[in-house]
C-alpha cells in the first residue's frame, strides 16, 4: 500500500479539530436524540468534522446494517438487519425543517432482505421532507434495488430533484471489491431512471485508487454518460481499516482536476472531482450548476 500523502494527515487533523467544536457536538447530539444514523458516521467520511460543524449531515435511512459485503465499505454487514423504523421518515423530515435545510441528501445500506429493497421507505422519507419543508431540494442516493424497475418507479413517484446511484468503481474491480453488485445492473438503474423521469437529474459517483487503469476509468465515464447520467463525483478511495481493500494509488489534486475535465468533456452536465469529494459533498452546488446549464 502506498504511504499516506500529506493532504490526508492535514485533513484528519482539521476534521478532528472541527469535531471538538460546539457546533459539531450540537449536530451529533440532535441526531443521537432522534436515533438517526448518518453516512458521515457509518462510512467514516473524512468530511464529517467540517459538515457537522456547519450543521450538515447525510442521513442514512433503513438502519446501519448492510446485507452485502463490499470490501471497501465501513458500514456494518449482516444478512438480517432490523425491520424498517416506520417513524424514521418523519423524524428526518422534522429535523430538516428545524435546521431549515435547502437541500438534503439521504441514502441507505443495501437491503436485499426487503421485497422492494427499501423503495417505499425512500419514497415516504422524500415525501415527508418535501411536505414539511416546502421548496427544499431532495437527493435520494439509492442502492441498486436488485434492478427492480417497479421499486425504482416508487422512489421516482415521490418527485426527488436528483436521483443518485453510485457506480463506485470500474467494471473490472466488481468481482473482487463489490460482492453482490453488478456493473451492468448499476448502469441500468441510471438508464431506467432517466427513461422513466427525464425531468429528474441523475447522479453517480466513482472512487479512484482501487486499482483501476486510465482506460478502464475512461470507459466507466463513457458508460455512465451513455446511460443518461447527468452529475458525477470523483473522490479518492480511503481504506476504512487494515481489514478492508487496500488503497492501490493516491491521486494528486492535479490528477483529480484532469479527470474532472475529462468527465466534463465526456458529456456530464456537472462534475465535482477532488481527493475528499464524496457523493453528497457540495451536492446543492452541483445541482445548481447542472440546472444553470439547462
Amino acid at each position: 500500500m502506498p504511504s499516506f500523502p500529506d493532504w490526508i494527515v492535514k485533513e484528519v487533523r482539521r476534521n478532528k479539530a472541527d469535531l471538538r467544536g460546539s457546533a459539531a457536538a450540537g449536530t451529533a447530539a440532535e441526531l443521537s436524540a432522534l436515533a438517526l444514523h448518518t453516512v458521515c458516521d457509518e462510512a467514516r467520511c473524512p468530511n464529517k468534522g467540517k459538515c457537522f460543524s456547519e450543521g450538515e449531515a447525510t442521513f442514512l435511512i433503513l438502519g446501519d446494517i448492510c446485507t452485502r459485503r463490499c470490501g471497501f465499505c465501513a458500514v456494518k454487514k449482516n444478512e438480517a438487519p432490523l425491520p424498517p423504523d416506520a417513524g424514521e421518515p418523519r423524524r428526518i423530515a422534522g429535523l430538516c425543517a428545524k435546521w431549515a435545510l435547502k437541500y438534503v441528501v439521504f441514502t441507505s445500506p443495501t437491503r436485499d432482505d426487503l421485497p422492494d429493497g427499501g423503495a417505499a421507505h425512500f419514497a415516504e422519507t422524500n415525501r415527508l421532507i418535501k411536505e414539511l419543508s416546502p421548496g427544499i431540494r431532495t437527493e435520494p442516493l439509492i442502492p441498486d434495488l436488485n434492478g427492480d424497475v417497479k421499486a425504482l418507479e416508487t422512489v421516482l413517484a415521490s418527485n426527488p430533484d436528483v436521483i443518485g446511484h453510485n457506480l463506485e468503481m470500474v467494471a473490472g474491480l466488481y468481482a473482487g471489491a463489490r460482492a453482490g453488485a453488478d456493473y451492468g445492473r448499476s448502469l441500468g438503474v441510471i438508464a431506467s431512471a432517466k427513461k422513466l423521469r427525464p425531468d429528474i437529474l441523475t447522479k453517480s459517483g466513482i472512487m479512484l485508487g482501487l486499482g483501476e487503469t486510465p482506460a478502464e476509468l475512461e470507459k466507466a465515464l463513457g458508460d455512465l454518460v451513455a446511460s443518461g447520467c447527468d452529475l458525477l463525483t470523483l473522490g479518492q478511495y480511503l481504506a476504512p481499516s487494515k481489514d478492508h481493500r487496500p488503497v492501490a494509488k493516491y491521486y494528486t489534486e492535479e490528477e483529480f482536476a484532469s479527470w474532472g475535465e475529462k468527465a466534463r468533456s465526456a458529456g456530464f452536465k456537472a462534475v465535482l472531482s477532488g481527493p475528499l469529494v464524496r457523493s453528497s459533498y457540495r451536492a446543492k452546488s452541483l445541482y445548481e450548476e447542472a440546472r444553470g446549464r439547462n
